[in-house]
């Protein structure tokens, strides 16, 4: 018996058990039958003890090169190191569907064991959700395409994973990324729960709080994950392209990220429960469509799979969550009406809802962009493009304002804020933005858009810098050391100072991208061994070439030796790697090293023996910027859902069982 046979076997019952758990827990809520119920709960753990068995199956599969499975045939190889063969488990198509599915039925039984003292009439309809999610996740699996099928010619060795996928990127991007797509599924969940029961008060909020919180930080470790790869093997000097499998994965941690900020409008105000619901609908909808979207083939990407049969599936999937969505959400409509009313836009709630609106308009400028090609090949016959200019010239404009309003929220009132708080709380960040938008063109920056883009993110940074110092002077006013007034004050609100480490990241990250976007520069040149290349005060001068082959993979690098102002700085080998099997796909060993602030990336374009190499010079501006914001974003983000456990932990359960 094979493991793929064990694989397959664990994955059939795994479907069976998921449609007991829907029929089950439907009923059960139906009837008000609390065995079936419980019955429905415990099949979901089983759900999920045969998804992880499929999935240590096909990885015992890997690891022992059974080339009998196709699936391990296309993307395993006798050369390639047994961790790049695990992680070649989720390479393709098949391996990262039973990925998503194990991780979500991790997550579902998780989240049967973690709210067992929710809301009786919820959950029942909660795991219904999930397991049908997971139902149609395993009929594709069982019925279209199944990592576990088996050919009648066994090879003597497979094809091998993409070179460019052979990178430790591999190891940690995909998994996050893919975790990301299936865990807004848990919200999702909730959502569809509760308007079929109806309990539409805050309690459906906070149940999904914490997940809501770890799907985004999930979210944002794969999407950071995935710019720190594109940025260091592809070549081409930057971390984003606008990519539109870039997009799929950015459009739902969009409308996530408004999603967080409107629930606490609600859970304070009661109002924006249209938003809510909306909000997290769609998160779970632009999931979908960013799976669809790179399974179906449909868009050309880098990143896509080739065309398949089980796009059409998606998209009928799609079309159903759409539908069901759209109506329950009709159906409830009328149970949605504000508790209070709005009695200023220039109130804490009014930022908020500005924040919506701006990241929502953010995600409809990227998703027209990203499906742009598709409607202009139905309607005109021809397919065009949408290239970085629209992104930049939409988006970018739209980010700048987010980041002016995230500035603003914080020093606002609850209701309505009068003119005194105002001039009060913004006449020091106002002053620093002023100061920094009339120092930067006296220092030579010719370029409006970046001077405003650094003083809308010195205004923001200093918004936040006010708030911390203002709620540490109070304290010390009573006593305590400064240092211990701003630990005390962390400490008893860890959650709003997460948040404020999430938007300082967040600005940090918007410095790094303005200064990377607009004062980047790039000089291609030709060398001969012993002549330099001078780019912006440093001097890469060519030593030579090394070419060697291990394990039947051609490792050619460039020596080039970088000076500065006459001064020797270091040695760096920009190359590139042949694979077997793939010798008309060379991949980049791009060189990039930090000075300060500034990356000098260089990319090998060519070489000519050991006389000549044609190299791509980049100096990138502010980039390690983008990595520490990203940083402090995952840390203030980690450091909220911890805050989040602990304040859930010391509440006492409310009347209707649930805990905050």
């Amino acid at each position: 018996m094979h493991f793929s046979d064990l694989g397959m076997i664990a994955q059939m019952l795994a479907l069976v058990f998921a449609l007991y758990a829907i029929a089950s827990s439907a009923l059960g809520a139906h009837l008000a039958r609390p065995a079936l119920v419980a019955s429905g709960r415990r099949a979901v753990l089983v759900v999920a003890a045969l998804l992880m068995t499929a999935a240590v199956a096909l990885i015992a599969s890997f690891l022992e090169h059974d080339y009998g499975v196709r699936y391990v045939a296309e993307h395993a190889s006798n050369a390639m190191p047994w961790y790049y063969t695990a992680a070649a488990f989720y390479g393709g198509q098949e391996g990262s569907l039973l990925y998503w599915g194990m991780m979500l039925a991790l997550f579902s039984s998780l989240a049967v064991v973690l709210h067992r003292r929710a809301p009786a009439q919820l959950m029942p309809w909660v795991v219904t959700v999930l397991m049908s999610i997971e139902g149609f996740l395993l009929l594709v699996l069982n019925v279209v395409s199944s990592p576990f099928d088996r050919l009648t010619i066994v090879p003597v060795d497979g094809q091998g994973l993409n070179p460019l996928l052979q990178d430790p990127g591999m190891l940690v991007h995909p998994p996050m990324l893919l975790m990301g797509y299936m865990s807004w599924s848990l919200p999702f969940a909730f959502a569809i729960a509760a308007l079929i029961t109806g309990q539409l008060d805050s309690r459906w909020l906070r149940a999904i709080r914490r997940w809501t919180l770890a799907a985004w930080a999930i979210q944002t470790t794969g999407l950071l994950l995935g710019a720190w790869w594109a940025y260091h093997v592809l070549g081409w000097g930057g971390y984003w392209g606008w990519d539109p499998v870039e997009n799929a994965a950015l459009l739902p941690w969009l409308t996530a990220t408004a999603f967080l900020h409107s629930t606490m409008v609600q859970e304070r105000r009661g109002t924006l429960k249209v938003w809510n619901l909306s909000l997290i609908l769609l998160t779970f909808l632009l999931a979908i469509f960013g799976t669809f979207e790179v399974r179906s083939g449909i868009i050309q990407s880098v990143h896509s799979f080739a065309y398949s049969d089980i796009g059409p599936f998606f998209l009928g999937f799609l079309t159903v969550v759409l539908a069901v969505s759209i109506g329950l959400f009709v159906y409830r409509l009328p149970r949605l009406r504000p508790e209070h009313e709005f009695d200023s836009i220039v109130s804490r709630e009014g930022s908020f809802l500005a924040n919506n609106l701006l990241l929502t308009g953010i995600a409809f400028a990227t998703f027209w962009g990203t499906i742009f090609p598709i409607l202009s090949s139905v309607a005109r016959g021809q397919t065009m493009t949408v290239g970085t200019a629209f992104y930049q010239q939409v988006d970018g404009p739209l980010f700048l304002a987010l980041i002016f309003v995230m500035g603003v929220g914080p020093l606002l009132a609850w209701r309505r804020a009068s003119r005194q708080s105002l001039v009060r709380n913004f006449r020091w960040p106002a002053l620093v933005a002023a100061i920094v938008a009339v120092a930067l063109p006296i220092l030579g920056m010719r370029s409006l858009w970046a001077v405003a883009g650094f003083a809308v993110c010195a205004f923001a940074a200093a918004t936040i810098i006010f708030e911390v110092w203002r709620g540490t002077s109070v304290r010390h006013r009573h006593g305590e050391s400064y240092l211990r007034a701003l630990g005390m004050l962390v400490a008893r609100h860890r959650q709003r100072y997460g948040g404020y480490l999430v938007h300082l990241g967040l600005i940090v990250l918007a410095v790094g991208v303005i200064g990377s976007q607009f004062f980047q520069s790039q000089r291609d040149g030709l060398v001969e061994r012993g002549q330099s290349l001078a780019v912006n005060g440093y001097t890469l001068t060519y030593q030579g070439v090394t070419d060697v082959t291990i394990n039947g993979i051609e490792t050619i690098k460039t020596h080039f030796t970088v000076s500065r102002d006459g001064k020797f700085i270091e040695d760096i080998y920009p190359g590139e790697q042949i694979f077997p099997g793939f010798e008309s796909q060379p991949t980049s060993i791009v060189s990039i090293t930090s000075y300060g602030l500034t990356d000098l990336y260089v990319f090998l374009a060519g070489f000519d023996g050991t006389t000549s190499a044609t190299i791509r010079v980049f100096i990138n501006p502010l980039v390690p910027l983008v990595w520490l914001g990203g940083a402090l974003m995952l840390l203030g983000g980690i450091g909220v859902v911890v805050a989040d456990r602990l304040v859930g932990a010391r509440s006492p359960p409310s009347r209707t069982g649930t805990r905050r």
